[in-house]
Order: C-alpha cells, then sequence, then structure tokens
C-alpha cells in the first residue's frame, strides 16, 4: 500500500512538472502579445514631438492662426493632438490617404511605414534609420525605436538647440490643484504643458524629460520620489503640515514625523526635502541683504553696498506684502530699497519686495550730444560746489570748478560704478555733452557704469525736482499757468508709469532724458514752471484708482483719437477717447476719406488750438521722391489711404507702382513713408517748414495733383495737427487755459473719467 500510494504522488508530481511548462510558455505568450499591443507610439505624440523638435510652440500656434482649415471634422478640433497633426499633413510627414484624420487615427498607433515617411521627409540620412520593408509596413513602430530616433533628429538639429533635456519636480496638476487648466503642470520650469501625457502619477517626483519652450515632449526617466524642492515660501502650518508657496501655487504638504520647529520655519525661503510625498527635511535660509538695487542683469543684480551678486540658478522674486505673489525680474524697481534679498552660498536666492515704492525718486540715462545714444566715450564733470566721487571703497573731494574726467574702461569702474554728488544741495555739470549749446547743470546725484560699448551716464534725484526740468523743456514756460499746471499733473503721472516700466533696467535707470520719454533738461528751470509743479505737487491722474498712460502731443487737427492709432485695443484705455477739441466733446465719425477730406480742408473749423501754425498743414510730393523712398513698388503711380482710425487718422496705406502694390499699415510708418527732408510744408500761418524726414502728423489726405514739368507724378496731402493725436493737446491746454478752464477741467476734458489726487500706496 505504501509503494502504491508513493507511485501516485510520483505520477501527480511528474504531472505537474509537464504543465508548469505549459503555464510559463501561455503566460510568456500573453505578455508577448500584450506588450505587442501597447509597445507603439501613438500618432498624437509622434506628431508632437516632430513638430516641437522643429517649431516651438509659440510658432506653431501663429502658424494656426494663419491656417485656414484643419483636416479633422469639427468635433474633434478642441482635442489636443490637432494642430501637430495638421502640421504633418500640411507638410507632408504625412499623407491623408494613408493615414485617415480622424480621433481614431490620431489616437492609433503609429506604424513602421508612416515612420519611414515622416525620416525622409525630415531627411535622406534619417530616413535611412528606420527600415521598413512589406511585413512590418503595417505594424506599430515600437516606442522604444521611435525615441532612439528622435533621440538623433535632436542631434541632427543640434545648432538650434531647441529641445532641451531637463530635470524638473513636478508640484501639481489639475488633479492636485483645482482650477488647474487641462493639459497644464506647475513645474520647477514654472506653468508647463504636458498634453498627452500622464503627468498626474508623478506629484511630487523628479523627471527627467524632453521639453521645449513650456511644453513637455516625453518622459525619459522617473527619479523616483525623493525630491527636493528649492527656495520655496513658507506660508503656514503646524506640527503635521507646512502650507508652502512653490512654482506658483500653494501646497499644504504633511511632515514625515511631527516637527515642533514649525514657528521658526514660516515666512521664510527654504530648501525642503520630501521622500513619498512628505517633508522629512526643512533648510531654512535666512541671510538677508539690504540696500538700493541699482541694476538688473539675466543672471546678477547689482545691489548698493554689496556689488554684483549673481543669481542662483532656481531663484524665486516674491511680492510678500498684501498677499503673496510671484514676480519677474522685469518686475523689480531699481533705484529703491524696497526689496530684500535672500542669500545662500554667495548667491541670490530670492528677492522679496517688501513694500510698495514711493515714487520720490527717478533715475535718468542721460544721452550723448543730440541725444544720439547712451554709450558716451568718456565724461568730463565738475561743480559749482564741491564734489565728492566715490568707488568700490575708494572716495575722493573734487574742489568746486575742479575737473574730473572718466573714459570708457576706466579701472575705477571695473568692479562696480562710480558715484559723484555735490555737496550743500550744489548741481553737478556735465561738460562732455551740450544741451541748447551748453553744458547742462544736474541735481541729486550722478553715476556711471561701464557699459557694452560706452559709459553709461545716469542721473538720479528726487522726482519733483526731475519735473521742474522737465516742464520748461516740455512746454513754452510764457504758457498760462493752467496749462503748465495740466502739463506738470501729465508729466508726474507719466514719470511714474515709466518708473514701473523698467525700460532701462540692466543699466540701473527708469528713462533716458530723449523724447523717447519725456525731454529732461534741455531747457533751463524757469520759475513759472517751477510754480506749475510745485502747486500741483504729488498730484496724479488716476482711472478707477490706478494712475494711467498720460499721452500727450503738441497740435490737434480738431479732434483727437484713442490708443487704436498704435494697434492698442482701447478698451485697455478707456480714458482715452477720440473727441472734438469744442466744448462739448464730441465724437466725429471721420472713418471715410470723403468725411475726412472735407473736415481736414476746413481751415477755420474751430477748435481750442486752431489759431497753431501746425493746426492745418499740406505739402506736395513727386513720385520720384516716393519711388526713392518706398522699395519694392518700383515707380510710385497712385497713392490710397484704404483704412482711417479714430479721428481719421490713416491707419492703412496703399501704395501701387510700376512693379506692385505695397501696404503700409501704422500711422508712423505711413508718416515716414510720406516724408522726406526735401519738402516744403506749408502751415496754417503762411510759413514753411522743411527739413522733415516724417510728415507733422497722420492725420492727413491725399489727392492726384497732375504732374510737373517733367512729367513727375504729384501728389498734395492735407493735413492737421502735430504729432500722435492721443491724449493732450499741449496747444489745446494752451486755448482753454487762455479761456478761462482750470487744470483739473483740461485734464478732465482730454482723459475720460479721470480723478486728480495724490496716489495712497
Amino acid at each position: 500500500m505504501k509503494n502504491k500510494k508513493h507511485h501516485i504522488r510520483k505520477r501527480a508530481l511528474l504531472g505537474w512538472m509537464a504543465i508548469v511548462p505549459l503555464v510559463v510558455i501561455s503566460l510568456i505568450v500573453i505578455i508577448i502579445r500584450h506588450e505587442k499591443e501597447g509597445e507603439g507610439i501613438p500618432r498624437s505624440l509622434a506628431a508632437k514631438s516632430i513638430v516641437l523638435a522643429l517649431q516651438s510652440p509659440e510658432e506653431l500656434a501663429e502658424w494656426q492662426q494663419s491656417y485656414k482649415a484643419s483636416h479633422f471634422p469639427a468635433k474633434a478640433l478642441e482635442e489636443w493632438y490637432v494642430p501637430y497633426m495638421d502640421y504633418l499633413y500640411e507638410n507632408g510627414y504625412l499623407s491623408e490617404e494613408e493615414t485617415p484624420a480622424s480621433m481614431e487615427t490620431a489616437k492609433g498607433k503609429l506604424t513602421y511605414g508612416e515612420a519611414a515617411r515622416i525620416a525622409k521627409a525630415l531627411s535622406p540620412e534619417l530616413g535611412q534609420r528606420i527600415a521598413v520593408n512589406k511585413k512590418n509596413r503595417e505594424k506599430p513602430y515600437p516606442e522604444e525605436l521611435w525615441w532612439l530616433f528622435y533621440d538623433s533628429l535632436l542631434r541632427s538639429l543640434e545648432p538650434t538647440k531647441q529641445v532641451e533635456r531637463r530635470n524638473i519636480c513636478v508640484y501639481g496638476t489639475p488633479d492636485n490643484i483645482p482650477g488647474t487648466p487641462s493639459w497644464m503642470a506647475y513645474t520647477s520650469l514654472g506653468e508647463t504643458g504636458f498634453a498627452g501625457l500622464a503627468l498626474d502619477p508623478y506629484i511630487d517626483h523628479e523627471l527627467d524629460v524632453y521639453v521645449r519652450g513650456n511644453e513637455i515632449i516625453h518622459i525619459l526617466t522617473d527619479k523616483g520620489r525623493e525630491v527636493t524642492y528649492r527656495n520655496v515660501w513658507l506660508i503656514d502650518g503646524n506640527e503635521e503640515e507646512l502650507t508652502i508657496y512653490v512654482g506658483d501655487v500653494e501646497r499644504r504638504i504633511p511632515f514625515a514625523k511631527k516637527s515642533k520647529k514649525t514657528e521658526k520655519y514660516l515666512h521664510n525661503l527654504a530648501d525642503i526635502q520630501l521622500e513619498n510625498g512628505k517633508i522629512t527635511k526643512v533648510s531654512v535660509k535666512k541671510e538677508r541683504l539690504t540696500g538700493k538695487l541699482l541694476s538688473v542683469q539675466p543672471d546678477a543684480l547689482e545691489i548698493e553696498g554689496y556689488g554684483v551678486v549673481p543669481l542662483d540658478e532656481e531663484y524665486k522674486v516674491l511680492k510678500t506684502y498684501g498677499g503673496l505673489e510671484r514676480l519677474a525680474l522685469e518686475d523689480l524697481l531699481i533705484g529703491y530699497d524696497i526689496q530684500e534679498f535672500v542669500a545662500a552660498n554667495g548667491k541670490i536666492s530670492a528677492v522679496l519686495t517688501v513694500r510698495e515704492f514711493d515714487a520720490e525718486t527717478i533715475r535718468v540715462l542721460l544721452m550723448t550730444e543730440n541725444f544720439g545714444g547712451i554709450y558716451h566715450e568718456q565724461v568730463t564733470l565738475s561743480g559749482d560746489k564741491p564734489l565728492t566721487v566715490s568707488w568700490k571703497d575708494q572716495r575722493i573731494s573734487v574742489e568746486a570748478g575742479e575737473e574730473i574726467t572718466v573714459a570708457f574702461g576706466d579701472e575705477r569702474l571695473i568692479d562696480g560704478r562710480m558715484t559723484v554728488t555735490a555737496a550743500d544741495d550744489g548741481e553737478i555739470r556735465v561738460a562732455s555733452i551740450k544741451r541748447s549749446g551748453e553744458a547742462p547743470f544736474y541735481g541729486g546725484r550722478l553715476e556711471l557704469v561701464n557699459g557694452e560699448e560706452g559709459l553709461v551716464l545716469i542721473n538720479e534725484l528726487y522726482l519733483e525736482d526731475y519735473l521742474k526740468k522737465v516742464i520748461p523743456s516740455e512746454m513754452p514756460p510764457a504758457y498760462e499757468k493752467e496749462a503748465l499746471k495740466a502739463q506738470a499733473v501729465c508729466a508726474r503721472t507719466y514719470a511714474y508709469m515709466q518708473i514701473r516700466s523698467n525700460t532701462y533696467q540692466q543699466y540701473g535707470a527708469h528713462v533716458d532724458d530723449s523724447t523717447n520719454f519725456q525731454v529732461y533738461n534741455n531747457m533751463g528751470t524757469d520759475a513759472r514752471t517751477e510754480a506749475a509743479v510745485n502747486e500741483t505737487y504729488g498730484k496724479m491722474l488716476l482711472y478707477e484708482g490706478k494712475p494711467i498712460t498720460t499721452y500727450y502731443f503738441s497740435t490737434s487737427c480738431g479732434t483727437t483719437a484713442d490708443s487704436s492709432v498704435w494697434g492698442s485695443d482701447p478698451k485697455l484705455t478707456p480714458y482715452l477717447k477720440g473727441v472734438t477739441l469744442q466744448p462739448g466733446r464730441r465724437n466725429l465719425d471721420l472713418h471715410s476719406n470723403d468725411d475726412f477730406s472735407a473736415f481736414i480742408k476746413r481751415m477755420d473749423y474751430p477748435a481750442y488750438d486752431s489759431s497753431f501754425p501746425f493746426y492745418r498743414w499740406n505739402v506736395t510730393i513727386g513720385a520720384d521722391v516716393l519711388t526713392r523712398n518706398i522699395s519694392e513698388v518700383g515707380t510710385v503711380e497712385a497713392l490710397q489711404i484704404t483704412e482711417r482710425g479714430s479721428g481719421g487718422v490713416a491707419q492703412v496705406l496703399s501704395v501701387k507702382g510700376s512693379n506692385g502694390e505695397k501696404i503700409i499699415t501704422g500711422q508712423d510708418r505711413i508718416r515716414s513713408a510720406l516724408g522726406d527732408e526735401s519738402l516744403i510744408i506749408h502751415r496754417k500761418d503762411g510759413g514753411t517748414t522743411t527739413g522733415w524726414s516724417s510728415l507733422p502728423s497722420g492725420f492727413l489726405s491725399i489727392e492726384a495733383a497732375g504732374k510737373d514739368g517733367n512729367g513727375v507724378q504729384l501728389f498734395k496731402i492735407y493735413g492737421g495737427g502735430y504729432g500722435h493725436g492721443v491724449g493732450m493737446s499741449q496747444n489745446g491746454a494752451q486755448g482753454m487755459a487762455k479761456e478761462g478752464m482750470t487744470y483739473e477741467e483740461i485734464l478732465k476734458f482730454f482723459y475720460d473719467g479721470v480723478t486728480i489726487e495724490q496716489l495712497n500706496h
């Protein structure tokens, strides 16, 4: 009996041994079949990778706007892959006959045949890398092979280096941050697209990815859930968790173990380490630098008292008062000490804007002779009082009247800038430049710094003192007091907005002293203009409580225009409207050529500035001059304004010539195309002006005027006004003031719906 049982067990064991290999083989077959079914890459993702190797997301969006009709049916047009697939169809990388444009096709697997077609379309060399035959033509092309091919493609495009391989941390997706748009994630690169990819499982992971611009193309490697979030702001917390600001979002992240140090962490910058989505370590950065920000470079900041300090690779810029907000380097205000700088390991980890700026000072870049440029070969200075000259840790005194000269490349400027101040509120004379024929004097302090091609000269002074040297350069001091006061408020508000814009941030200035902004110190100060500034001290123009952009110009044609003259959306500046310079502020419809022509030829059309010379003007120009100035059309034969904007300003000019037609858009380009220094402009007062390369304004009408004695076609241009026509007419303000209007009434006439008050910070 015992032997029989043993025999049965032996036969059973042999049976199982025979079955196990069959089971294993069956599992292998199942796995292989499953892998074969899933090993291909979706056509949509392949299309995305190819297009982003060739085009940036912005270029693709621009292409899509100009593209007439999609290959896909209407129900699919909102799908993320449509522009990528359309691009491949339109440029011959895919054939719609072989690969129909449908949702099913886009989501299906790319075949060997399609991969080979794309590769050959890219280049013959790349085409040889994908072997296609009758057996595999319709089979899915393995995803692993696709990314090997893609790597070869990127190396062939290496000079552009547009697609990058980057390490990123994923902070949030629509899965954990409510309200996040579809296919958008918060990562260490900022707001990042990930269309077609599954990124939700990778929150709090470090990834190795292909990326172009702000769009992730492919996840190469998941480096796991041990990550360090650098330079995050610690908002709130308790012993269980921290609320942090990371990647433009707030996150609540638990501690791996309870923390008794949470209160010491809060309202600081820190690096935090996470494992499996929980905080294991917090490294607070407490070193703070304070001082005036002097200039902003792409990779460094210049701070008074510290010199040039490099930025950490993952630096942050945050506004910490009145609610936390992420800012950019462009938002930093130079010339103010409203920022604190968090430092670690000799680099700036974060810039914290801790309070609003008071707009007490402005920094002006002083241009060269005749405002020709920003770079000086050398600068010669003297003072009406003794000067103090400082650089690095050195300081010298210069007696009143004694000159000091600094040349480009001066060794004293190698590691920073030189500052010059005058004793007892004295002024500094710049002998190396001329303004109105004389060497100008400047209050406040001057700074010299080496630029790319020469010395950059900057004047820092109180805003109110700046205005006292702007107003006489922008409006004749003999004008009515209320007109000067209106100009002072406009200039102050304009300067405030320009301080915020940081145009010359890299040099440490807000504006320059030319007509690019407001002309500064081209004329000497005057008691009347000083009084206008003093009597409006601090007053600015506000719309819904915020300062406005106070455009102004010399003379109107009888009406102003809105901001559409520059192609802007007038809804963004509702305080700028096109109105007649008459009591009642009518709005004239002058969009047709006939209506505008009749209007502009009326020499007696009443307006507050109708007595000024450039209120009406005309000029005759020959086709020979136009042909010389307007390229690509041959001999000019006809001119026509085909589109007019607010107030009738010319916005589109059609130029027909012997070799074709050219369209010129924008009032500035039109004025330049029709202007020439040889022209004689006839003014309303009977006088003439010549030597102008651009016409006085874009408010103009054009008529054919026969031919001259040499058979050259002539055109007569009837125009009105001087300047862009937006905002306040300076001569209109003078006319209003003469009629007894106050500066408040003048300003509210030109700027709709505004208040005039001091700005409360």
